[in-house]
């Protein structure tokens, strides 16, 4: 009988801690600011501005955007950021779209589509959002 009070009483105290880690949880999370995109929504209602789903469909453009994306993921020592900026290739210029973590990352980005599209043929609009 004592053995089975012991696993109850244990039992109930595991459930009470897990309680409170969930509350803790649920409040840090409350805590956290709402995300704001209108500034990049509006940017991206322009026509004039490229967006990813402006990307050409022809060979030429989807090699040069491929070609850029893998030299870019196979930088390690760039953010999740920066291996997820949008490369949008229209008609061989290539547009540069989203957030890196530095203005070194943003170089390092920068550079690397130089390299293979060429530097008068690719637009930055890359921005620079450190860690909070």
């Amino acid at each position: 009988m004592k053995h089975i009070l012991k696993v109850t009483f244990q039992v109930l105290l595991f459930a009470v801690a897990l309680t409170r880690v969930s509350a803790a949880a649920r409040a840090q999370d409350s805590a956290a600011p709402a995300a704001d995109n209108t500034k990049v929504n509006q940017r991206d209602k322009n026509k004039a501005e490229p967006t990813a789903d402006q990307q050409k469909e022809n060979q030429p453009d989807r090699e040069l955007a491929r070609q850029i994306r893998r030299s870019i993921v196979q930088d390690k020592s760039l953010s999740s950021y920066a291996h997820n900026v949008k490369i949008i290739a229209q008609n061989g210029v290539v547009t540069l779209k989203g957030p890196v973590r530095s203005d070194e990352e943003k170089t390092a980005v920068e550079a690397k589509a130089s390299e293979i599209a060429g530097a008068d043929k690719v637009t930055s609009q890359l921005e620079v959002k450190p860690k909070q």
